[in-house]
């Protein structure tokens, strides 16, 4: 399931940097996340690391965007251009 950031951000800017698919973007007033980019770094790392950097706690999982851990790996390997090809 993708993630998504709550009215709770404070815009400290360290969650765009961190994501591997570039994901997310400032939106009006607090930063947003793209669900269809959204791979919780499925792909890249053990854990999200928006989540592990973010200072409030402001990103869960998003119910809208249920995803399993294979979905997640799917997304990963089309935004990736692997396709079928396992990662070495």
């Amino acid at each position: 399931m993708a993630l998504k950031i709550t009215h709770e951000c404070i815009n400290c800017d360290v969650c765009e940097p961190v994501c591997p698919n570039h994901a997310i973007y400032q939106g009006i007033e607090i930063y947003e996340i793209d669900p269809d980019l959204c791979t919780e770094c499925v792909g890249h790392f053990d854990k999200p690391q928006c989540q592990t950097v973010c200072p409030v706690d402001c990103i869960p999982l998003d119910p809208a965007h249920a995803e399993t851990p294979d979905q997640l790996l799917q997304k990963y390997r089309r935004l990736t251009d692997l396709g079928g090809v396992t990662k070495a």
